[in-house]
């Protein structure tokens, strides 16, 4: 048996945490078990916090505000992660753009919920729906220091079919709680070295 570690960061509800919580932390697949290992929020009144207590887990708070620069809490990010042994860094609504601090020395996957590279930033939700495309959707990506720019891992996509905002929204998290856990399984057990 092989345990992967992993460390999920994210800084808000915490819906996607709960979703690796519930599908991969503890969970074994073929002759590997995946441990979420280490969580950081960089908001410390985040409800993902509180998702997480439900699973036995402490959060460790590192807020950004409390930082000069991007660098400097991007290095403190990195002394966390490379100190708990942690085979992937797992990106779940972290709302912080990474400087090459952090993409260069961190193994990292990002989710997004736009078909990349269309829509990027934090407006993708928004910007897709108002557009003409018949199609909506969610990407995996590893991160770089490009916003939005790393390799594309997986993506799925869905029809818009007249949906109102809301129903587009409600659509893309489905599809997020769906591919994130299965993208973080994929990697961690067919051996993708990208």
């Amino acid at each position: 048996m092989v345990i992967k570690n992993i460390a999920v960061l994210f800084s808000g509800s915490g819906s996607n945490l709960e979703a690796i919580l519930q599908k991969v932390h503890n969970k074994v697949f073929g002759d590997t078990k995946i441990v979420v290992n280490l969580l950081i929020c960089n908001k410390f009144d985040a409800f993902g916090i509180q998702r997480a207590k439900k699973f036995g887990l402490e959060t460790t708070i590192i807020e950004n505000s409390k930082f000069s620069s991007r660098e400097e809490f991007d290095a403190e990010l990195v002394k966390h992660i490379e100190s708990a042994n942690i085979d992937l860094t797992v990106l779940a609504g972290f709302m912080r753009i990474l400087t090459p601090v952090f993409c260069d020395r961190i193994k990292a996957i990002n989710l997004h919920p736009s078909i990349l590279p269309l829509f990027k930033g934090a407006h993708a939700i928004d910007e897709s729906f108002a557009s003409d495309m018949q199609v909506g959707g969610v990407s995996v990506h590893y991160v770089s220091a490009e916003l939005d720019g790393g390799k594309i891992i997986a993506q799925e996509t869905f029809q818009r079919e007249a949906k109102s905002r809301e129903e587009w929204e409600s659509k893309i998290h489905a599809i997020e709680h769906e591919l994130l856990p299965n993208t973080i399984i994929k990697i961690l057990t067919k051996g993708d070295k990208c």
